[in-house]
Protein backbone atom coordinates (compact mmCIF):
# COMPACT_ATOMS: atom_id res chain seq x y z
CA UNK A 1 0.00 0.00 0.00
CA UNK A 2 1.40 3.54 -0.85
CA UNK A 3 1.22 5.86 1.77
CA UNK A 4 0.96 9.75 1.19
CA UNK A 5 2.34 12.29 3.66
CA UNK A 6 1.16 15.45 3.88
CA UNK A 7 2.67 18.53 2.82
CA UNK A 8 5.92 20.51 4.68
CA UNK A 9 4.98 21.66 8.29
CA UNK A 10 2.88 25.36 7.67
CA UNK A 11 1.76 27.43 10.40
CA UNK A 12 1.71 26.97 13.84
CA UNK A 13 -2.36 25.70 15.12
CA UNK A 14 -3.20 26.90 17.92
CA UNK A 15 -6.34 24.26 18.68
CA UNK A 16 -4.82 22.75 21.08
CA UNK A 17 -4.83 25.33 23.29
CA UNK A 18 -8.29 25.86 22.98
CA UNK A 19 -9.22 22.79 24.56
CA UNK A 20 -9.13 23.36 27.51
CA UNK A 21 -11.22 26.80 28.00
CA UNK A 22 -13.93 25.49 25.97
CA UNK A 23 -14.43 22.25 27.59
CA UNK A 24 -14.30 24.14 31.15
CA UNK A 25 -17.12 26.39 29.40
CA UNK A 26 -18.90 24.04 28.28
CA UNK A 27 -19.20 21.71 31.21
CA UNK A 28 -19.67 24.86 33.12
CA UNK A 29 -22.70 25.61 31.59
CA UNK A 30 -24.26 22.17 31.71
CA UNK A 31 -22.91 21.76 35.03
CA UNK A 32 -24.76 25.23 35.71
CA UNK A 33 -28.20 23.92 34.10
CA UNK A 34 -27.86 20.55 36.49
CA UNK A 35 -27.62 22.38 39.31
CA UNK A 36 -30.38 24.16 38.57
CA UNK A 37 -32.12 20.72 38.10
CA UNK A 38 -31.29 19.80 41.28
CA UNK A 39 -32.48 22.92 42.55
CA UNK A 40 -35.84 22.95 40.80
CA UNK A 41 -36.38 19.20 41.01
CA UNK A 42 -36.98 19.44 37.14
CA UNK A 43 -34.75 19.15 33.83
CA UNK A 44 -32.72 15.96 34.89
CA UNK A 45 -33.22 14.29 31.11
CA UNK A 46 -31.91 11.09 31.99
CA UNK A 47 -33.04 8.01 34.12
CA UNK A 48 -36.96 7.40 35.19
CA UNK A 49 -37.28 11.18 33.46
CA UNK A 50 -36.69 9.91 29.65
CA UNK A 51 -39.89 8.23 29.14
CA UNK A 52 -38.26 7.96 25.32
CA UNK A 53 -35.78 5.11 25.17
CA UNK A 54 -33.99 5.69 29.05
CA UNK A 55 -34.41 2.08 29.72
CA UNK A 56 -31.50 1.49 27.91
CA UNK A 57 -29.63 3.75 28.96
CA UNK A 58 -27.46 2.89 32.36
CA UNK A 59 -28.23 5.79 34.10
CA UNK A 60 -31.58 4.24 34.73
CA UNK A 61 -29.80 2.48 37.74
CA UNK A 62 -29.10 5.65 39.34
CA UNK A 63 -31.96 7.15 41.32
CA UNK A 64 -33.04 10.78 40.02
CA UNK A 65 -32.81 12.13 43.62
CA UNK A 66 -29.12 10.64 43.56
CA UNK A 67 -28.56 11.26 40.23
CA UNK A 68 -29.52 14.98 39.53
CA UNK A 69 -27.33 16.48 41.98
CA UNK A 70 -24.68 13.75 41.26
CA UNK A 71 -24.22 14.40 38.14
CA UNK A 72 -23.91 18.25 38.43
CA UNK A 73 -21.05 18.04 40.92
CA UNK A 74 -19.37 15.77 38.30
CA UNK A 75 -19.85 18.47 35.72
CA UNK A 76 -18.57 21.38 37.77
CA UNK A 77 -15.76 20.17 39.35
CA UNK A 78 -14.89 18.23 35.88
CA UNK A 79 -15.06 22.44 34.79
CA UNK A 80 -12.74 23.12 37.34
CA UNK A 81 -10.19 20.16 36.38
CA UNK A 82 -10.15 21.52 33.06
CA UNK A 83 -9.55 24.69 33.43
CA UNK A 84 -6.34 23.81 35.90
CA UNK A 85 -5.57 22.31 33.04
CA UNK A 86 -5.63 24.92 30.52
CA UNK A 87 -2.73 26.86 32.71
CA UNK A 88 0.94 27.29 31.38
CA UNK A 89 2.81 23.70 31.34
CA UNK A 90 3.70 23.13 35.24
CA UNK A 91 4.38 19.45 35.57
CA UNK A 92 2.43 18.12 38.66
CA UNK A 93 3.70 15.90 41.75
CA UNK A 94 3.44 12.42 40.33
CA UNK A 95 0.46 11.47 42.40
CA UNK A 96 -1.61 14.42 41.74
CA UNK A 97 -1.09 14.27 38.06
CA UNK A 98 -2.27 10.70 37.74
CA UNK A 99 -5.59 11.91 39.99
CA UNK A 100 -6.45 14.49 37.63
CA UNK A 101 -5.55 12.60 34.70
CA UNK A 102 -7.33 9.70 35.97
CA UNK A 103 -10.51 11.78 37.06
CA UNK A 104 -10.51 13.69 33.73
CA UNK A 105 -10.34 10.55 31.32
CA UNK A 106 -13.40 8.84 33.46
CA UNK A 107 -15.49 11.73 33.36
CA UNK A 108 -14.94 12.14 30.05
CA UNK A 109 -15.51 8.56 29.65
CA UNK A 110 -18.99 8.51 31.17
CA UNK A 111 -19.98 11.62 28.99
CA UNK A 112 -19.06 10.49 25.66
CA UNK A 113 -19.73 6.51 26.50
CA UNK A 114 -21.86 6.14 28.94
CA UNK A 115 -24.50 8.12 28.93
CA UNK A 116 -25.58 9.12 24.63
CA UNK A 117 -26.33 4.91 24.98
CA UNK A 118 -28.44 3.45 21.27
CA UNK A 119 -30.32 6.64 20.77
CA UNK A 120 -27.54 8.57 19.66
CA UNK A 121 -26.37 6.10 16.97
CA UNK A 122 -29.92 5.29 15.88
CA UNK A 123 -30.22 9.10 15.05
CA UNK A 124 -27.06 8.91 13.27
CA UNK A 125 -28.47 6.01 11.37
CA UNK A 126 -31.54 6.93 10.48
CA UNK A 127 -30.34 10.95 9.82
CA UNK A 128 -30.21 10.80 6.13
CA UNK A 129 -33.57 9.07 5.83
CA UNK A 130 -35.57 11.99 8.43
CA UNK A 131 -33.26 14.58 6.08
CA UNK A 132 -34.56 13.31 2.81
CA UNK A 133 -38.02 11.97 3.34
CA UNK A 134 -39.10 14.69 5.70
CA UNK A 135 -40.48 17.26 3.13
CA UNK A 136 -43.02 13.84 2.19
CA UNK A 137 -44.07 13.23 5.17
CA UNK A 138 -41.61 10.17 5.46
CA UNK A 139 -41.17 8.35 7.47
CA UNK A 140 -44.67 8.96 9.21
CA UNK A 141 -43.25 9.68 13.14
CA UNK A 142 -43.66 12.41 15.01
CA UNK A 143 -40.45 14.77 15.26
CA UNK A 144 -41.01 15.71 18.75
CA UNK A 145 -41.04 12.92 19.95
CA UNK A 146 -37.95 11.75 18.39
CA UNK A 147 -35.95 15.52 19.02
CA UNK A 148 -36.74 15.85 22.45
CA UNK A 149 -34.87 17.14 25.50
CA UNK A 150 -33.72 13.87 26.14
CA UNK A 151 -31.89 13.45 23.17
CA UNK A 152 -30.41 17.24 22.95
CA UNK A 153 -28.81 16.16 26.45
CA UNK A 154 -27.41 12.80 24.99
CA UNK A 155 -25.08 14.76 22.45
CA UNK A 156 -24.66 17.49 24.58
CA UNK A 157 -22.74 14.77 27.06
CA UNK A 158 -20.82 13.48 24.22
CA UNK A 159 -19.50 16.76 23.42
CA UNK A 160 -18.60 17.55 26.43
CA UNK A 161 -16.57 14.35 26.82
CA UNK A 162 -14.73 14.85 23.58
CA UNK A 163 -13.70 18.03 24.52
CA UNK A 164 -12.80 16.87 27.59
CA UNK A 165 -10.73 13.92 26.36
CA UNK A 166 -9.24 16.49 24.40
CA UNK A 167 -8.19 18.30 26.42
CA UNK A 168 -6.73 15.47 29.03
CA UNK A 169 -4.85 14.49 26.28
CA UNK A 170 -3.49 18.16 25.11
CA UNK A 171 -2.37 18.55 29.15
CA UNK A 172 -0.56 15.22 29.54
CA UNK A 173 1.47 15.57 26.38
CA UNK A 174 2.34 19.21 27.49
CA UNK A 175 3.31 18.06 30.93
CA UNK A 176 5.14 14.92 29.87
CA UNK A 177 7.15 17.46 27.53
CA UNK A 178 5.92 16.32 23.84
CA UNK A 179 3.99 17.87 21.08
CA UNK A 180 0.51 18.88 22.20
CA UNK A 181 0.05 18.47 18.41
CA UNK A 182 1.12 15.34 17.61
CA UNK A 183 2.00 13.76 21.01
CA UNK A 184 5.53 13.01 19.57
CA UNK A 185 8.59 13.65 21.81
CA UNK A 186 12.45 12.84 21.07
CA UNK A 187 11.98 9.36 20.42
CA UNK A 188 9.02 7.61 18.60
CA UNK A 189 7.15 4.43 19.38
CA UNK A 190 7.40 1.51 17.21
CA UNK A 191 3.82 0.78 17.16
CA UNK A 192 3.05 4.32 15.50
CA UNK A 193 5.02 4.30 12.55
CA UNK A 194 3.12 4.76 9.52
CA UNK A 195 4.58 1.23 8.62
CA UNK A 196 3.44 -0.51 11.95
CA UNK A 197 0.07 1.15 11.43
CA UNK A 198 -0.67 -0.25 7.98
CA UNK A 199 -0.10 -3.50 9.16
CA UNK A 200 -2.07 -3.71 12.32
CA UNK A 201 -4.43 -1.11 10.71
CA UNK A 202 -5.56 -3.37 8.01
CA UNK A 203 -6.65 -6.35 10.68
CA UNK A 204 -8.79 -3.36 12.42
CA UNK A 205 -10.66 -2.15 9.73
CA UNK A 206 -11.21 -6.23 9.01
CA UNK A 207 -12.53 -6.61 11.84
CA UNK A 208 -14.71 -3.68 12.00
CA UNK A 209 -16.03 -3.92 8.78
CA UNK A 210 -17.16 -7.57 8.95
CA UNK A 211 -19.77 -7.26 12.10
CA UNK A 212 -21.70 -4.45 10.72
CA UNK A 213 -22.37 -6.67 7.29
CA UNK A 214 -23.42 -9.75 9.89
CA UNK A 215 -25.84 -7.09 11.43
CA UNK A 216 -26.65 -5.89 8.17
CA UNK A 217 -27.43 -9.42 6.90
CA UNK A 218 -30.40 -10.00 9.33
CA UNK A 219 -31.69 -7.12 8.68
CA UNK A 220 -32.02 -7.61 4.96
CA UNK A 221 -33.05 -10.82 5.10
CA UNK A 222 -36.31 -9.87 7.11
CA UNK A 223 -37.43 -7.00 4.63
CA UNK A 224 -37.18 -9.80 2.11
CA UNK A 225 -39.35 -11.85 4.63
CA UNK A 226 -37.02 -13.91 5.77
CA UNK A 227 -37.58 -15.14 9.40
CA UNK A 228 -33.84 -15.25 10.20
CA UNK A 229 -33.11 -15.93 13.72
CA UNK A 230 -36.55 -15.02 14.39
CA UNK A 231 -40.22 -16.73 14.59
CA UNK A 232 -42.51 -16.17 11.65
CA UNK A 233 -45.00 -14.28 13.88
CA UNK A 234 -42.39 -11.72 15.01
CA UNK A 235 -41.73 -11.02 11.72
CA UNK A 236 -44.97 -10.57 10.38
CA UNK A 237 -45.63 -8.52 13.77
CA UNK A 238 -42.54 -5.81 12.49
CA UNK A 239 -44.14 -5.96 9.23
CA UNK A 240 -47.57 -4.51 10.13
CA UNK A 241 -45.50 -2.37 12.25
CA UNK A 242 -43.06 -0.87 9.87
CA UNK A 243 -39.98 -2.23 11.94
CA UNK A 244 -38.98 -4.14 9.40
CA UNK A 245 -37.98 -1.41 7.23
CA UNK A 246 -36.69 0.60 10.35
CA UNK A 247 -34.33 -2.52 10.35
CA UNK A 248 -33.27 -2.19 6.63
CA UNK A 249 -32.77 1.35 7.06
CA UNK A 250 -30.03 0.63 9.81
CA UNK A 251 -28.81 -2.32 7.99
CA UNK A 252 -27.88 0.19 4.78
CA UNK A 253 -26.41 2.51 7.35
CA UNK A 254 -24.42 -0.25 8.60
CA UNK A 255 -23.47 -1.70 5.16
CA UNK A 256 -22.05 1.56 4.31
CA UNK A 257 -19.93 2.13 7.25
CA UNK A 258 -18.32 -1.80 6.59
CA UNK A 259 -17.25 -0.35 2.72
CA UNK A 260 -16.14 2.90 4.48
CA UNK A 261 -14.06 1.58 6.94
CA UNK A 262 -12.53 -0.35 4.50
CA UNK A 263 -11.55 2.94 2.92
CA UNK A 264 -9.50 3.68 5.73
CA UNK A 265 -6.70 0.83 4.50
CA UNK A 266 -7.41 1.67 0.63
CA UNK A 267 -6.27 3.54 -2.06
CA UNK A 268 -9.53 5.16 -2.66
CA UNK A 269 -9.49 6.24 1.31
CA UNK A 270 -6.64 8.58 0.15
CA UNK A 271 -7.21 9.68 -2.94
CA UNK A 272 -11.00 10.38 -4.14
CA UNK A 273 -11.66 7.75 -6.85
CA UNK A 274 -12.36 8.59 -11.14
CA UNK A 275 -15.66 8.59 -10.82
CA UNK A 276 -15.90 11.18 -8.36
CA UNK A 277 -16.31 14.22 -10.45
CA UNK A 278 -14.53 17.71 -9.81
CA UNK A 279 -12.86 15.47 -6.77
CA UNK A 280 -11.36 12.84 -9.00
CA UNK A 281 -7.71 12.19 -7.88
CA UNK A 282 -7.24 14.86 -5.26
CA UNK A 283 -6.35 13.84 -1.74
CA UNK A 284 -9.07 13.30 0.90
CA UNK A 285 -8.77 15.22 3.97
CA UNK A 286 -7.33 13.35 6.78
CA UNK A 287 -10.25 14.65 9.15
CA UNK A 288 -13.35 14.01 6.81
CA UNK A 289 -12.57 10.16 7.59
CA UNK A 290 -11.03 10.44 10.82
CA UNK A 291 -13.94 12.54 12.71
CA UNK A 292 -16.65 10.83 11.46
CA UNK A 293 -15.09 6.93 11.70
CA UNK A 294 -14.20 7.96 15.37
CA UNK A 295 -17.69 9.41 15.89
CA UNK A 296 -19.29 6.48 15.05
CA UNK A 297 -16.78 4.02 16.75
CA UNK A 298 -17.92 5.78 19.99
CA UNK A 299 -21.31 5.76 18.97
CA UNK A 300 -21.24 2.12 18.34
CA UNK A 301 -19.46 1.42 21.71
CA UNK A 302 -22.12 3.53 23.89
CA UNK A 303 -25.07 1.66 22.26
CA UNK A 304 -23.45 -1.84 23.30
CA UNK A 305 -23.45 -0.52 27.01
CA UNK A 306 -26.94 0.49 27.36
CA UNK A 307 -28.22 -2.50 25.00
CA UNK A 308 -26.40 -5.45 26.40
CA UNK A 309 -27.17 -4.37 30.08
CA UNK A 310 -31.08 -4.41 29.38
CA UNK A 311 -32.71 -8.05 30.46
CA UNK A 312 -35.28 -6.86 27.95
CA UNK A 313 -32.59 -6.94 25.15
CA UNK A 314 -31.94 -11.02 25.79
CA UNK A 315 -35.70 -11.23 26.05
CA UNK A 316 -36.35 -9.95 22.38
CA UNK A 317 -33.36 -11.53 21.06
CA UNK A 318 -33.98 -15.02 23.27
CA UNK A 319 -30.74 -15.08 24.46
CA UNK A 320 -27.53 -15.81 22.51
CA UNK A 321 -29.89 -16.08 18.87
CA UNK A 322 -28.85 -15.39 15.08
CA UNK A 323 -30.99 -12.06 15.91
CA UNK A 324 -28.77 -10.63 18.93
CA UNK A 325 -25.34 -12.67 17.81
CA UNK A 326 -24.14 -9.84 15.37
CA UNK A 327 -25.32 -7.19 18.73
CA UNK A 328 -23.44 -8.87 20.57
CA UNK A 329 -20.38 -7.53 18.96
CA UNK A 330 -20.85 -4.51 18.76
CA UNK A 331 -17.87 -3.58 21.73
CA UNK A 332 -15.36 -5.57 19.36
CA UNK A 333 -16.97 -3.40 16.63
CA UNK A 334 -16.50 0.46 18.30
CA UNK A 335 -12.95 -0.89 19.66
CA UNK A 336 -11.85 -2.20 16.01
CA UNK A 337 -13.21 0.86 14.06
CA UNK A 338 -11.61 2.98 16.67
CA UNK A 339 -8.16 1.31 16.16
CA UNK A 340 -8.56 1.34 12.23
CA UNK A 341 -9.43 5.04 12.65
CA UNK A 342 -6.31 5.79 14.74
CA UNK A 343 -3.74 3.71 12.27
CA UNK A 344 -5.30 6.00 9.22
CA UNK A 345 -4.44 8.82 11.14
CA UNK A 346 -1.29 7.64 12.09
CA UNK A 347 -0.20 7.05 8.53
CA UNK A 348 -1.42 9.87 6.70
CA UNK A 349 -0.65 12.78 9.61
CA UNK A 350 2.69 13.36 7.89
CA UNK A 351 5.05 15.66 9.33
CA UNK A 352 3.49 18.08 12.57
CA UNK A 353 3.10 21.30 11.95
CA UNK A 354 3.14 22.52 15.07
CA UNK A 355 6.82 20.76 16.02
CA UNK A 356 7.87 19.70 12.65
CA UNK A 357 8.05 16.22 13.41
CA UNK A 358 6.97 13.55 11.60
Amino acid sequence: MTTITSSPPRSDSRWPDRLAPLAAGWLGLWGVLALVGTLTGTGYPFGANDTHGGEVNLLRLVPVDLATPLFAGVLLTAAVAALAMSRPAVRPPGPLRALLAGYGWAVAFGLAVVVPDARVLVVLGYLPILIVGAPFGWPPIDYSEVLNWALFGRFAALAGGLLLAGAVLVWQRRTAGACVGCGRGDTDRGWTTPAAAARWGRWAAGIAAVIPLAYASTRFAWAAGIPLGISREFLTEMQDTGLVWAGFGLGAFATVGAILTLGLVQRWGERFPRWMVGLAGRRVPVRLAVVPAALVAIAVTAASLGLLSNPKFWELTGGISLTGAPMLLWPVWGVALGAATYAYHLRRRGACRRCGRG
